[in-house]
């Protein structure tokens, strides 16, 4: 059996990729690289299409709980899941939902750095699919052109809107930030809570989990230094 082109190996009820379980995958938030893992038909169905078979799925899976689908509270969550998947929570696996980004001369010459912190940041874990929730904190050093500010709050969210792992998520964040803003110097911190370690396994509701991405002139420490006092986080 293969996952993405890696042989797995199979025993009754286990999988193994590369020696870890797939439990141990799950369990310690491993991820396989920077790109979402996607099939090459992974947009050959409509959204449409997407949320009928979801619909039909996600059916399937509560009649399997034994839950009765005739009461009125239960009858119309399955199709709700669905749209909610595609067109909503995630969203951001679709190209097409990008957001289109306009740069601007930077007429005020403005060359220190700039900080856009406490942007609000809702996922899901791909390994339980459930939500991750927390701050993401941005900063870059303009090389000539400067974006606007809520562009900056959209791409956090484009990349959010998909089943994600935290280090990749701000490794995304930091690659679309260097492309757009031609330029290295870009910072990113995401301080974030996650419901798979809230809610089930250790069941620990107080730990929050923190990554970063330091490029360009932030990885000077004086640099580094500045972007965290303007977080209150040195």
């Amino acid at each position: 059996m293969k996952l993405n082109g890696t042989m797995l190996n199979t025993l009754p009820n286990k999988i193994s990729l590369n020696g870890w379980s797939i439990d141990e995958i799950g369990d310690d938030h491993i991820y396989t690289g920077v790109e979402t893992p996607l099939r090459p038909d992974a947009f050959e169905l409509s959204d449409d299409e997407k949320i009928e078979k979801i619909e039909f799925h996600f059916r399937e899976i509560m009649e399997i709980l034994g839950l009765d689908l005739t009461d009125e509270s239960l009858t119309g969550t399955p199709n709700r899941v669905a749209k909610m998947y595609v067109q909503e929570i995630f969203s951001g696996l679709n190209p097409k939902n990008k957001p289109k980004i306009a740069l601007f001369n930077n007429k005020y010459n403005y060359k220190q750095m700039l900080v856009e912190k406490d942007i609000t940041l809702f996922s899901n874990c791909e390994h339980h699919f459930v939500p991750i929730y927390g701050k993401a904190h941005i900063a870059y050093y303009s090389s000539g052109k400067v974006i606007g500010l809520s562009k900056l709050n959209r791409i956090v969210q484009y990349f959010s809107q998909r089943p994600q792992v935290q280090e990749r998520l701000t490794e995304q964040i930091a690659q679309e930030l260097k492309e757009i803003l031609e330029t290295e110097s870009v910072a990113v911190i995401i301080d974030a809570k996650h419901m798979c370690v809230s809610t089930r396994g250790i069941k620990d509701t107080m730990s929050s989990t923190i990554t970063s991405f330091y490029g360009g002139k932030f990885s000077n420490d004086s640099t580094k230094n500045e972007f965290l006092e303007y977080l209150n986080m040195k």
